[in-house]
């Protein structure tokens, strides 16, 4: 199987499930994302403590690109520092635009986000797969 079919399959997989999606009563914010071009429409929801992402899950639909990047990001942020996320933050829309290419370095950051590197190649398809993480670095500056 090459490394094509793998990145689908985790894309896919992301997308139709998602141990990330459900209403959380003691988040500490909630933040909504909305991609009127195409109608996806997430809510983020981070119980943080101090510094630390303890928690995030979301709510909401879109297409499987959309799906899939939510999900990802949020197995992705889970108990991460407030700088580490936004450092993947970067690199993930580093990555979506073509500036960030090396492979080893991203997964390293990524992990399985890197699925989502070829969605550069899809122009249409960019704002579907950033919506998550622009909506998450939204959050994350606000509570500053």
């Amino acid at each position: 199987m090459d490394m094509k079919q793998v990145y689908t399959q985790i894309v896919m997989e992301h997308a139709r499930h998602s141990d990330h999606r459900h209403e959380m009563d003691d988040a500490t914010a909630s933040e909504r994302g909305h991609n009127p071009s195409c109608g996806d429409d997430i809510t983020l929801h981070v119980k943080r403590e101090g510094d630390r992402i303890e928690a995030i899950s979301f709510t909401g639909h879109g297409c499987a690109i959309s799906q899939a990047s939510t999900s990802l990001m949020c197995e992705l942020m889970e108990g991460k520092r407030v700088e580490e996320a936004e450092e993947a933050i970067s690199a993930f829309l580093g990555m979506i635009k073509g500036e960030k290419t090396d492979e080893e370095t991203l997964e390293e950051s990524l992990g399985d986000a890197v699925a989502l590197k070829d969605i550069s190649h899809m122009p249409q398809r960019v704002k579907c797969a950033v919506l998550a993480w622009r909506t998450l670095k939204d959050m994350l500056e606000e509570e500053k």
